[in-house]
């Protein structure tokens, strides 16, 4: 079972949430929380993934993430927002933001984009993924970040496209036939040399130096 919080400062969000995922039989939502009550429901029930509000009233969506991403074995975090354009995005990014979630997400998607995030894959909704293109890579690291696509062998830049179809290790070494083992080597070397943090960041990477085909783009 994948365990689930559910993080949201709106009552109706959390429980919306909790009843489309339960519905799935491999995922479990543990606990719901508001902002003020994250940390405490997280140590407690130890989740594989968070979903976590960008923006709440009461303790602010980042500030939990950066204390999540300071523990010994952090959860999975993706967040939620409401904003297609939202300047938090690009913060939450550099702060190790595994995956970005519109609330309007379609209910058939959620449970799957859950099961790629507990499995290591990538998330972005594709509205999130313009804003955060236009934001995150539009600085000079970013476009650092593009020009260092050449450095990459070809099995790299293939690792880096299935990165950013939203693939986890697993499932890219079942695609190219290699170990998971050696999968992991070649996104450790594709981090290295785009000088990214993060699997979403080289999905970004990835979709503006060009390497997706027409229609592709970091999931769903």
């Amino acid at each position: 079972m994948i365990r689930v919080v559910v993080v949201d400062d709106e009552a109706l969000v959390r429980s919306g949430f909790q009843l489309i995922l339960r519905a799935a039989g491999d995922i479990d939502v543990v606990a719901t929380a508001t902002g003020a009550q994250a940390l405490r429901e997280i140590g407690v029930h130890k989740p594989d993934v968070v979903l976590l509000d960008i923006r709440m009233p009461d303790v602010d969506g980042l500030t939990i993430l950066r204390q999540l991403r300071a523990l010994p074995d952090p959860p999975v975090v993706a967040m939620l927002t409401t904003f297609d354009s939202d300047e938090y995005i690009a913060t939450a990014l550099r702060s190790g933001a595994a995956g970005f979630l519109l609330k309007d997400t379609e209910p058939e998607h959620l449970a799957q984009l859950v099961r790629t995030l507990a499995s290591g894959g990538v998330v972005l909704s594709p509205k999130v993924t313009r804003s955060v293109v236009d934001g995150f890579l539009d600085s000079g690291a970013g476009s650092a970040a593009v020009d260092s696509v050449s450095r990459l062998t070809d099995r790299e830049r293939d690792v880096l496209v299935l990165i950013a179809e939203g693939l986890s290790n697993a499932d890219i070494g079942a695609r190219v036939h290699l170990s998971v083992g050696t999968i992991k080597d070649h996104v450790s070397a594709i981090l290295t040399k785009l000088k990214v943090n993060s699997r979403v960041q080289a999905a970004l990477v990835a979709q503006r130096a060009g390497l997706l085909r027409d229609g592709d783009r970091p999931q769903p």
